[in-house]
Order: C-alpha cells, then structure tokens, then sequence
C-alpha cells in the first residue's frame, strides 16, 4: 500500500511527458512543410513517397557578401540522382577561349570556286587562249593546251613579246592585247578565252591534301611560342590572344587578297596543357596539371593536401598579369578547410602560371628559428662537455 502513490506519480509522469510530445510533434510541420520541397522532373523521391529535402547556403543570397551556416535554407541539392551525373550543370566556365603557345589548331579547306565581287583576275599559273579572227598568225594556245602565265606574271606573245597578264581580268588582258596589235594590224580583233583559272587555289588543296585530292582536306599546325603559325599560300600568321572566330575571318582575308574560292574553318584540335605550382606545407609540392576548372583547395588537394604544420589562413597566390607583370593575393581558407565557412569568398579559381603557397605556421617557424640558432647554431659550436659545465681541468 505503501508503494501505490510512488506508482500513481511515475503512471502520471509518463502520461504527462505522452501529452507533451504528442503535442510538440503535432505542432512541428512536416519535412515538406519546413523545407517546401517539391517533386522535381527527373529527381529520385522516396519509395514511401517522401519528397528529397536538403538545406545549405547559396552566396546568390547576400549579393556577392559572405554568407555563415546560420544562413542555411532548403536548397535542391537531391535534383539529380546518384549515378551516370554527378552534379547539376554549369554555364560555361570560359565565355570564349583565346589561342595561346602550344595550341594544336586543325584548318578544314573548302574550295567553293566562287568569287563573291568583283571580276575574276588572272594569276600565275592560269591558262588562256588567244586567236583574233582577222590574222590567225596572232592565236597563241588551245582550248586542251593553253598559254600558260609565267610566275612574273607575264604571257608571251607573237610580234609583242612578253605581256603582264597576272592581276588583269579577260575583259582586261583583251583590250591591252588589242589596243598593242593595232600597232601592226587595223583590225587585230583579239579575243581572250580562260582555259584554265583559279590555280592557286588548286595549289594550296595539293599543299593541304596531296595532288589526287583525296586525302583530308586539312591541316594540323601548332601556335608556336611566338604566337605564329604557317599556313600554306600566305605564310606567317600571329594568332596569339585570337577566337576562333577571328582567326577564321584573318585567314579567310588574307586567301581572299591571293586566291579566289577558297574558304577555311579552324577548330581547336588540342589545348596546350595547363599547370599550376603548389609548394609549401603540402603533401606533395608539385606541378600540377588543370585539366578542368580548379580552385585553390582543388589544387591543395591534388597535392596531396595541407600538412598540420600548414598556415591556411595565409595561403599566398603569385600570378601573372596579360603584361607578365606579378600580382599576388593572400586568402584565408582556414574556415572553409575547419567547415565553419559555407561560402568562404577566398576560394577562387586558379589560372595556368598561378604559384600556390601554403607557409608554416608561425609556431612552426619559430620553433625551426630556435632549432636553427640554438641547437645548430650556438650550441653545435659548443664541446658538449661545456655544454653541461663540465671540463676536462
């Protein structure tokens, strides 16, 4: 009997604390409710119809300012699921890439044939007929075997000897031919038929892609360090710090002074290798290669990443400017390393050239100060009999 109201008070403490929790659960919201997910086009819900719910910290909230973990809020991180993706896409990281030393660029040659203005001029290396109805003495040439323009330029002629044909269209050529004979003839009646034009730019396709025609009509040239690169037909062109654009619009100008109906297309056949150097506190100071997008803590960490003697909160970057003048920055990463900084704003992205340097901590440094001074330094040139008061007296 003695025992009942100790019972009673447990039974009545059990119920008390059933009421409450019951109630605590009742007035706390749902996961969808607290996180306002919703079912995402190709996301991966729970089986038991729960929705996918995680929250973080986006520094598109703070304008650009540094954001804490008190700032988390729902965000999608669960819209793709596990496999195939590992993470949602991005814009592309580089707006339009410039050629640089050590780029591989691939030239495609199309022959069109065409000329967009002007009239036709001949060239070195094109073939004509001329006859003249009232003298046939004066017909140099067939329609199967032209006469042929010299590479000055010139053609030779009966009575007149050699004439500047190159640069002059037919309409041209036939009246300097005719206004020369009627030196000789009152009506030389001279008439110029094209047999064989646009030369050149069989030339360049024989350069590119052999004579038969049938091989790749392209060319694979390396931008050298220089800045330059050798075309066929036009020689030297300084394609550093160029798009592939206007690397397009220089060469097709400069075919375009010398040949006619000859279009190119160059595309990037292979990047010249990017590296960065990572020295200091690291697991292994090294040269590394970038072959995607890289960070700082991406480049500490594909060198091994930091030491504990390392002083991340004044990781060092020397970088280059476009006039290789040295600029440098000092970042703070201990934070972002330590987990207590969601969108640590020192955590930028490196460039081919950047030298990363993780120092020793101060600590570090002193204690290698005093191990140099004193145990290698002062006491190294002390007997060590002397080191203790002992002597030999």
């Amino acid at each position: 009997m003695t025992r009942q109201p100790q019972y009673r008070c447990l039974f009545l403490i059990f119920i008390a604390m059933a009421v409450c929790t019951s109630v605590i659960v009742s007035a706390r919201p749902s996961a969808a409710q607290e996180c306002q997910c919703r079912n995402v086009p190709g996301g991966y819900p729970c089986p038991s119809g729960c929705e996918k719910c995680s929250v973080g910290v986006d520094c598109s909230d703070s304008c650009g300012a540094e954001l804490r973990w008190e700032n988390m809020r729902p965000l999608p991180f669960g819209l793709y699921g596990p496999g195939g993706y590992a993470g949602p896409s991005r814009l592309a990281h580089l707006g339009e890439y410039r050629l640089r030393p050590g780029d591989e660029v691939q030239v495609f040659y199309l022959i069109t044939r065409s000329q967009s203005s002007g009239m036709y001029r001949l060239t070195p290396g094109d073939s004509i007929l001329i006859e003249s109805v009232t003298n046939p003495e004066y017909t140099r040439g067939t329609l199967e075997n032209g006469l042929v323009i010299q590479p000055d330029g010139t053609i030779t002629v009966r009575l007149l000897g050699q004439v500047r044909a190159a640069g002059l269209s037919i309409s041209q050529l036939k009246e300097v031919l005719n206004e020369e004979y009627e030196k000789y003839s009152n009506e030389p009646a001279i008439d110029v038929t094209p047999v064989k034009t646009n030369t050149l730019a069989e030339d360049v396709r024989a350069a590119v892609g052999g004579q038969n025609g049938f091989s790749q009509q392209a060319i694979t040239v390396r931008v050298m360090p220089d800045g330059k690169i050798r075309l066929p037909g036009i020689g030297e062109v300084c394609v550093q710090g160029f798009s592939l654009g206007e690397l397009k619009r220089e060469m097709n100008l400069r075919y375009r002074e010398i040949v006619v109906g000859l279009e190119t297309e160059p595309i990037l056949a292979t990047q010249a290798p990017h590296y960065v150097h990572v020295l200091g506190e690291v697991g292994t100071p090294n040269r590394i290669q970038l072959e995607g997008p890289t960070t700082v803590l991406g480049a500490i960490a594909s060198s091994g990443g930091h030491l504990p003697t390392g002083n991340l909160r004044q990781v060092v970057v020397f970088r280059r400017a476009e006039d290789w003048r040295l600029i440098s920055t000092m970042l703070d990463l201990q934070g972002a390393i330590y987990g207590k900084r969601p969108t640590p704003a020192d955590e930028i992205w490196v460039r081919d050239g950047d030298v990363i340097i993780v120092p020793a901590r101060p600590i570090v440094r002193f204690d290698n100060w005093v191990q140099q001074i004193f145990t290698n330094g002062v006491y190294g040139l002390i007997p060590p009999g002397l080191q203790y008061g002992n002597s030999s007296n």
